[in-house]
């Protein structure tokens, strides 16, 4: 998917891309705030997260990591079916599959969700 993008923005003559990547593994660390779990390296040297390391492979530098990059509001109860979960009182909770917990407040009946995601930079022209 980078390569046909990058193709994209190379034949309308842009010299970068700047992609948002949700990192793949991000979801297994969600109380790591992802200012830390950018520096994140195998012994290798390479970015611990897979689709981070996809994208490093390909070129991509990353530019910074984005802690609220999406908001997600919805009442108690949508955030109980969505989530399959009970949240008996207010606070943050982890949820599957969540990069992030969730900030319940029952006293206005309202769950928000701030999903992290990094921004990279892809060179694809001259």
């Amino acid at each position: 998917m980078v390569k046909g993008m990058a193709r994209i923005a190379a034949e309308h003559g842009f010299t970068d891309l700047i992609a948002p990547v949700r990192p793949s593994w991000k979801e297994r660390y969600p109380l790591t705030p992802i200012e830390r779990y950018v520096r994140w390296t195998r012994d290798d040297g390479l970015p611990f997260d897979p689709w981070i390391r996809v994208h490093h492979r390909l070129g991509g530098e990353i530019l910074r990591p984005e802690p609220e990059s999406l908001r997600i509001t919805g009442t108690v109860a949508v955030w109980e079916e969505w989530t399959e979960m009970s949240f008996p009182e207010s606070g943050e909770y982890v949820f599957p599959n969540g990069l992030a917990p969730v900030a319940i407040e029952r006293e206005v009946d309202r769950g928000i969700y701030f999903e992290p995601n990094v921004w990279m930079q892809h060179r694809v022209g001259a």
